[in-house]
């Protein structure tokens, strides 16, 4: 099984999560789960560290997609950090997802 990692950082009325390792088909799920369990009805914005998240299958961007309809639902900012250049990137700017979240930069080694 792949290993991701998921730890949340509540600020305010914002949430950062920090997904790093890989997401794929046979970790979506759970993953989708810490995600979900990270984010409370006191937050606005949810922003998703992905700088140390080296892979990123379509089960990955599914948990993505689910999660910006959720948030827009619930009328949420939905921000996502990741690298310049790299292929998560690649993942997300081919996926259409840009229109439905925010897309920063983020830095590797934060």
């Amino acid at each position: 099984m792949t290993a991701a990692r998921v730890e949340a950082d509540v600020r305010g009325d914002m949430v950062c999560i920090q997904v790093s390792g890989e997401i794929d088909l046979a970790n979506a799920s759970l993953v989708q789960e810490k995600i979900n369990a990270a984010i409370t009805n006191e937050v606005r914005t949810v922003v998703i560290d992905m700088t140390g998240l080296e892979y990123l299958d379509s089960a990955g961007l599914r948990v993505l997609f689910t999660l910006a309809d959720r948030l827009r639902v619930l009328q949420m900012t939905l921000e996502l950090l990741v690298p310049p250049n790299s292929p998560v990137r690649k993942a997300v700017e081919l996926s259409g997802l840009e229109p439905l979240a925010r897309l920063r930069p983020g830095q590797r080694g934060r």
